[in-house]
């Protein structure tokens, strides 16, 4: 991938980068492994490498180096650091689906950490993080802003009550989901869903703000 290689990371020919980038959907119809394995190491990894930056750099406290791991490893996140990588490009996806969506490409974006990490090593993945990711972190770029915040100075003027409830979670322990509500005064203003009860309690909040506006 030429866009892997702008950052230094040469995977030519890489059986592994194929797996990385083939769905779940594709790898069914064709009798092929998908993304999954990968995407479950490269996730392991890029906290890893996330954390480690993060704990050298700067001089936070357990739940500050937490919430600010958690801005660049969401999936705001890798999604954006896909759109760089133009990965949706080269994602296979079987016949029922037209294109992969924002939860897939970041997945994927995963599973090429995950990627590099067998084939390149642990360094290697620290200077691609460096090179891709350290300038959003040293840019303070938030791929999640505090919508709940934003909501709850929206509604407390007129004193109303704002309520978050977990509605649905599932998935595997290493890829779980959380659908949550956000209601007004016992009325469902947003729905959201994330990878953690916060960040799908943020993007209920962004629904929710939209219908205040």
């Amino acid at each position: 991938m030429k866009t892997l290689e702008k950052f230094g990371i040469n995977l030519e020919n890489s059986k592994l980068l194929e797996i990385a980038l083939t769905h779940t959907s594709y790898a069914n119809e064709h009798n092929l492994v998908s993304y999954e394995r990968l995407e479950f190491l490269g996730d392991a990894v890029l906290e890893l490498v996330s954390s480690d930056y993060i704990y050298k750099k700067n001089i936070y406290n357990e739940g500050e180096m937490s919430r600010k791991r958690s801005l660049y490893v969401c999936e705001n996140a890798l999604y954006e650091y896909s759109k760089e990588l133009d990965l949706k490009s080269y994602i296979k996806v079987g016949n029922g689906i037209k294109e992969p969506n924002k939860t897939v490409i970041a997945d994927v974006f995963e599973a090429v950490i995950g990627t590099i990490y067998l084939e390149l090593g642990i360094d290697a993945v620290r200077d691609f993080f460096n090179k891709l990711i350290v300038p959003y972190i040293e840019s303070d770029v938030d791929f999640l802003m505090d919508y709940k915040s934003t909501l709850q100075e929206l509604v407390q003027t007129e004193k109303k009550s704002v309520e978050y409830n977990v509605i649905k979670e599932g998935g595997p322990a290493h890829k779980k989901y959380f659908i949550v509500n956000v209601t007004v005064d016992g009325i469902v203003y947003g729905t959201g869903k994330g990878r953690s009860k916060k960040e799908a309690e943020q993007h209920a909040a962004k629904e929710a703000i939209k219908k205040q506006a």
